[in-house]
C-alpha cells in the first residue's frame, strides 16, 4: 500500500521554512504544480514576507498564465528583497507578458547591472527591446546572453528572427541552425530556417526544412502554409494547392493561406477559383492589401477590367505608396485604353522607385501606344541597364526604335535576338521578332518559346474530343478588329458572301465598338454577331463550346490586342490561325494556318507548327467593295513636286530597315528630281529619316511625308504617286493591297519567311510577276528601270488597270469558294476522326 502524503499546511508545521522552501521547490520543479502551490502559500500564511514563497510563486502563477497575479506576488517579493536579479528578471518577464515592454526593460536592466553573468536576462531583455522595435539592441543583449550561456538555444532561436526581420538571412540561418545543433527537435526553429532559406531563394533546402518541421508538429499552418509558397516559387502549383488545403483544414480564417492559395490558381489558370480564393481571404481580413492586389490581377486576367481598376484603388487606399500596385493599375487602364491616365499611374510607381525596371517597360509600352517612341526607348533602355534579364524588353526595345526609324546598331542588335532566340531565351515577342527576322526557322523558335511561357495549353480543355452534328458547318471568326481596322477592309466582302446553306458564321468580336460605317456593314454580315469583350478566355471558350462551334479562325494570332488564351483552352475541334499574323504561333493547339505556295513553299512545312492549307491563288482576301474617293488631290496640296518621280512606301515606319532605306536613298541620287513618299507614323520619323537621308548625300527635303486620312482618300492619294517600293525582311501587306487596287505598280523583294513573301503573292494573284525580284540588287534594278522607262512603267500600269478586275486578287467571290473548301476539308476530316494535316484546295473557276 503506498505511503499517504500528509496534508501541505501539516507537513510545514513539522518542518523548518528552508526545508518547506525547498519541497515547494522540487514540487515546483517536478510540474506538480497545485502540490507546490498548497505548500508556497501554507508558508505565507506563516510568513507573509517570505522572498522567496513570493517570489517562486509568482513564477508558478506565471507558468499558469496568471500574469496579473504573478505581478502582485513578485512585486511584492522584491518589497522585501529589491536586488535580487532572478527576482528582477523573473518580473521583468510577466511585465513583457503584459505589454509593458519599456517597465520589463528597466527591470532587467537592474537586474544585469546587478548581475552581469545573469544569462536568462539578458535573453529576456533583448525579447523586451525585439517587442520595441529595438532590433540592432536587442541582438546585442542575445549576444551577452549567448556570451555568458553559448548553448542557449531560445537566446540563439531569438536571435535569428531579430536578423531575420533585418534582412539579414545568412546570419540568421546560421543562427537557427546553432540553435538545432543544441536542440535537434525544435520545431520552430527548423521551421523559420526554412523562412531564411526561403527568403534566399533555397527553395529545394526550404522545403525539406518545411517537412522536417511538419514531421514534428503536422498540425503546423504556418509551416504548411510557407511550404506551399515555396513549392509555387518552384511552379509545383498543384504540390502548393495541397498545402495550402491542409493549412486551410487546420486554420479555415488563414487569410494568409487563402491569398496564397489564389495566387496558386491564378498561376494554373484557374481564375474563377482564384478570384473566389482571394474573396474569401477579403471576407476574414478586409484590409489585406496583398489580397487586394492580387484580387485585382485575377480580375484583370478574367477581362473584368474596370472591377481590377477598383480593386488596385482599395489596395492603394491601404498603402498608397506601393509601386507594384501602381504599375498594376497603369496596366489595367492601358488596357481599358485610357493610355494617358495609365502613364500617371506608372509614373507614380516610378516616382517611388526609380529603379523599377517592370514598371520602366509598362510605362515604355503605353509610351508606344501614345505613339512617343523616343521617350518610349530611352525609358526601356533605363530598364534594360537595371535588369538585363527582364522578358521581352529587348525585342520591345529594338521595335521601339525602328517605329521612330532610330537606327544604331540596328544589325548587331537584330543579330542577337536572333542568337537569343534560337538559345531558348525570352528576348523578343514574336510579332516584334518578325518584323527584324529572315529566318523562318527562328521565327517557330520565338513562337514556341512565347506560347509555351504565356499560353501554354491548359490542363482543363473545354473541347473534350466530341463530334459536333449540324447541317450547316458552324465557323466562329475571332478578332478584336470589327471596325475600321486592315483585317475588316480585307474581310468585309467575304463574311459578306459566306454560303449560308452550308455555313453558320459567327462574329466574335473582344475589341471596342467604335460604332463606325465598319462596324455597322459588319454586323449584319454574320448569322450572329457576338460582344466577349467583357468575358474571360475560359467564358468566351465555354460559350464557343456551347454554340458546338466547329471550326475557330483566329484572325489575331500575336499582334496587338489578341486572346490567344481562347485558343489555349482548346474552344473548337478545329482551330485555324489566319490572316492577323503571318507566321507560326508555335503552339499544338492551333491546327491549321492558311497560305498559298508562295507565302509557305513546301520546303518550310517544318518550321510551322500547324498543318498548312494551301489556297490556289493567294491566301489573302480582298474586299472588291472598298471605296476610292472619286476626288484627287493636287501633288502641290501634299508637299509633292508637280513635276519629278515619285516613289512611294506607305508601310507602317517600323518595317523600314537601314539597308532597304541604302536603296532608297541611291534611287533617289540616279532619278533626277525624283521623291520618296512615306508615312508619318509620328514626329520623330520626319526627323530622323531626314537625317538619314542627309547622311546618304540626299536632301531632306526630298522626303515627302504623308498624314493618316480615311482609307477613301488615302486609296485615292495613291494616283499622284509612280511606283510603290516595298520593304524587307516584312513586306508589305494590306498596305501592298491598298496600293493594287488603286492602280498603283508596288515592286517587291521575296523574302525568307512568311512576312516576307506577302507581296509577291499578291502580284501574282493580280498577274504582275514580273514585279517580284528575288534579291535586293534585282529589287533596286528593277526599280531603277522603270523609274527611268516611261513606257515600260506605263505598260504595267495599263496591265494591272486591266487585271485588277479580271485577276483573282480582288475577285472576292472565287477566294470565298476557295477558303469554304478549305473548311469544308478540315470538316470533314474531324467529322471522320481523322487528325490535321496539310492538304492543297484544288482550283475552283466559274
Amino acid at each position: 500500500m503506498a505511503e499517504m502524503t500528509k496534508p501541505p499546511s501539516e507537513t510545514t508545521k513539522t518542518m523548518s521554512l528552508p526545508e518547506a522552501i525547498r519541497q515547494a521547490a522540487e514540487l515546483h520543479r517536478q510540474g506538480r504544480l497545485t502540490e507546490a502551490e498548497n505548500v508556497y502559500a501554507a508558508i505565507l500564511k506563516a510568513k507573509p514576507d517570505d522572498f522567496d514563497a513570493l517570489h517562486l510563486l509568482g513564477v508558478l502563477k506565471q507558468q499558469r498564465g496568471e500574469s496579473g497575479e504573478a505581478l502582485r506576488l513578485i512585486s511584492a517579493a522584491l518589497k522585501v528583497k529589491p536586488d535580487v536579479p532572478e527576482a528582477l528578471s523573473n518580473f521583468g518577464l510577466v511585465l513583457n507578458t503584459l505589454n509593458r515592454h519599456e517597465e520589463a526593460l528597466a527591470s532587467f536592466d537592474r537586474a544585469v547591472a546587478i548581475r552581469p553573468d545573469h544569462a536568462e536576462a539578458f535573453y529576456h531583455r533583448g525579447n523586451a527591446l525585439r517587442a520595441l522595435n529595438r532590433h540592432e539592441e536587442a541582438l546585442a543583449s542575445y549576444d551577452q546572453a549567448l556570451a555568458i550561456r553559448a548553448d542557449h538555444a531560445e537566446a540563439l532561436y531569438n536571435r535569428g528572427s531579430v536578423l531575420g526581420t533585418l534582412k539579414r538571412h545568412e546570419e540568421a540561418l546560421a543562427s537557427y541552425d546553432r540553435a538545432l545543433a543544441i536542440k535537434p527537435d525544435y520545431a520552430e526553429a527548423v521551421y523559420n530556417r526554412g523562412n531564411m532559406l526561403h527568403a534566399l531563394e533555397r527553395h529545394e533546402e526550404a522545403l525539406a526544412s518545411y517537412d522536417r518541421a511538419l514531421a514534428t508538429r503536422p498540425d503546423h499552418a504556418e509551416a504548411l502554409n510557407n511550404r506551399g509558397a515555396v513549392l509555387g516559387a518552384l511552379d509545383r502549383y498543384e504540390e502548393a494547392l495541397v498545402s495550402f488545403d491542409l493549412a486551410l483544414a487546420i486554420r479555415p480564417d488563414y487569410a494568409e493561406a487563402l491569398n496564397n492559395r489564389g495566387s496558386a490558381l491564378h498561376a494554373l489558370k484557374r481564375d474563377e477559383e482564384a478570384l473566389d480564393s482571394f474573396e474569401q481571404a477579403l471576407a476574414v481580413k478586409p484590409d489585406y492589401f496583398e489580397a487586394l492586389n492580387n484580387r485585382a490581377n485575377v480580375l484583370q486576367a478574367l477581362n473584368r477590367r474596370e472591377e481590377a481598376l477598383a480593386s488596385y484603388d482599395r489596395a492603394l487606399a491601404i498603402r498608397p505608396d506601393d509601386a507594384d500596385a501602381l504599375s498594376n493599375r497603369g496596366n489595367v487602364l492601358r488596357g481599358l485604353k485610357r493610355h494617358k491616365d495609365a502613364l500617371v499611374s506608372i509614373e507614380q510607381a516610378l516616382a517611388i522607385r526609380p529603379d523599377f525596371a517592370e514598371a520602366l517597360y509598362n510605362h515604355g509600352t503605353v509610351l508606344g501606344l501614345l505613339k512617343r517612341y523616343e521617350e518610349a526607348t530611352a525609358g526601356l533602355e533605363r530598364a534594360l541597364d537595371i535588369n538585363p534579364d527582364l522578358k521581352y524588353l529587348k525585342g520591345r526595345i529594338l521595335h521601339s526604335k525602328m517605329h521612330c526609324c532610330l537606327w544604331d546598331k540596328f544589325e548587331p542588335t537584330a543579330a542577337r535576338l536572333a542568337h537569343e532566340v534560337q538559345a531558348g531565351e525570352h528576348t523578343a515577342t514574336p510579332f516584334e521578332f518578325l518584323t527584324v527576322s529572315e529566318s523562318a526557322s527562328d521565327q517557330l523558335k520565338c513562337s514556341q518559346i512565347w506560347a509555351q511561357d504565356r499560353y501554354p495549353l491548359s490542363s482543363r480543355p473545354v473541347w473534350q474530343g466530341e463530334i459536333y452534328r449540324h447541317d450547316k458547318i458552324r465557323i466562329a471568326y475571332l478578332s478584336a478588329d470589327y471596325h475600321d481596322h486592315a483585317t475588316a477592309y480585307l474581310m468585309a466582302g467575304l463574311f459578306e458572301l459566306h454560303d449560308r446553306k452550308r455555313f453558320e458564321t459567327i462574329a466574335v468580336s473582344f475589341g471596342a465598338d467604335s460604332r463606325g460605317d465598319m462596324r455597322t456593314r459588319l454586323k449584319p454580315a454574320f448569322g450572329r454577331f457576338i460582344d466577349v469583350s467583357q468575358k474571360s478566355d475560359r467564358g468566351v471558350a465555354e460559350m464557343l463550346r456551347e454554340l458546338e462551334v466547329d471550326i475557330a479562325v483566329d484572325l489575331k494570332g500575336f499582334t496587338g490586342d489578341s486572346r490567344t488564351g481562347i485558343f489555349a483552352l482548346r474552344a473548337a475541334p478545329i482551330q485555324v490561325n489566319y490572316l492577323g499574323y503571318p507566321g507560326t504561333m508555335g503552339a499544338d493547339y492551333i491546327d491549321y494556318i492558311i497560305a498559298d505556295r508562295w507565302v509557305i513553299p513546301e520546303e518550310q512545312h517544318e518550321y510551322y507548327a500547324e498543318k498548312v492549307v494551301y489556297l490556289p491563288e493567294s491566301y489573302q482576301v480582298n474586299d472588291s467593295k472598298r471605296p476610292i474617293a472619286e476626288h484627287t488631290p493636287s501633288r502641290a496640296k501634299l508637299g509633292l513636286p508637280e513635276k519629278g518621280f515619285v516613289f512611294c512606301s506607305f508601310n507602317n515606319n517600323y518595317k523600314i530597315t537601314p539597308l532597304v532605306f541604302d536603296i532608297w536613298m541611291r534611287l533617289l541620287r540616279q532619278v533626277e528630281g525624283s521623291v520618296l513618299w512615306l508615312l508619318e507614323g509620328n514626329a520623330a520619323v520626319v526627323r530622323n529619316l531626314k537625317r538619314e537621308a542627309e547622311k546618304r548625300g540626299i536632301a531632306p527635303e526630298r522626303l515627302v511625308f504623308a498624314t493618316r486620312v480615311k482609307l477613301a482618300d488615302h486609296l485615292a492619294r495613291h494616283r499622284l504617286a509612280d511606283l510603290f517600293l516595298d520593304t524587307l525582311p516584312c513586306n508589305a501587306h494590306t498596305t501592298a493591297s491598298d496600293a493594287l487596287w488603286a492602280g498603283l505598280p508596288v515592286v517587291t523583294c521575296l523574302g525568307a519567311t512568311f512576312a516576307g513573301r506577302v507581296a509577291g503573292s499578291l502580284l501574282n494573284a493580280v498577274g504582275l510577276p514580273e514585279l517580284i525580284a528575288h534579291s535586293l540588287k534585282e529589287y533596286e534594278a528593277l526599280a531603277l528601270k522603270l523609274a527611268r522607262d516611261k513606257k515600260a512603267l506605263a505598260k504595267i500600269r495599263s496591265k494591272l488597270a486591266r487585271n485588277r478586275k479580271t485577276c483573282p486578287l480582288f475577285d472576292t467571290d472565287r477566294f470565298r469558294r476557295h477558303i469554304e473548301a478549305a473548311y469544308t476539308t478540315m470538316w470533314e476530316r474531324y467529322q471522320r476522326g481523322e487528325p490535321p494535316v496539310s492538304f492543297a484546295v484544288a482550283q475552283i473557276r466559274k
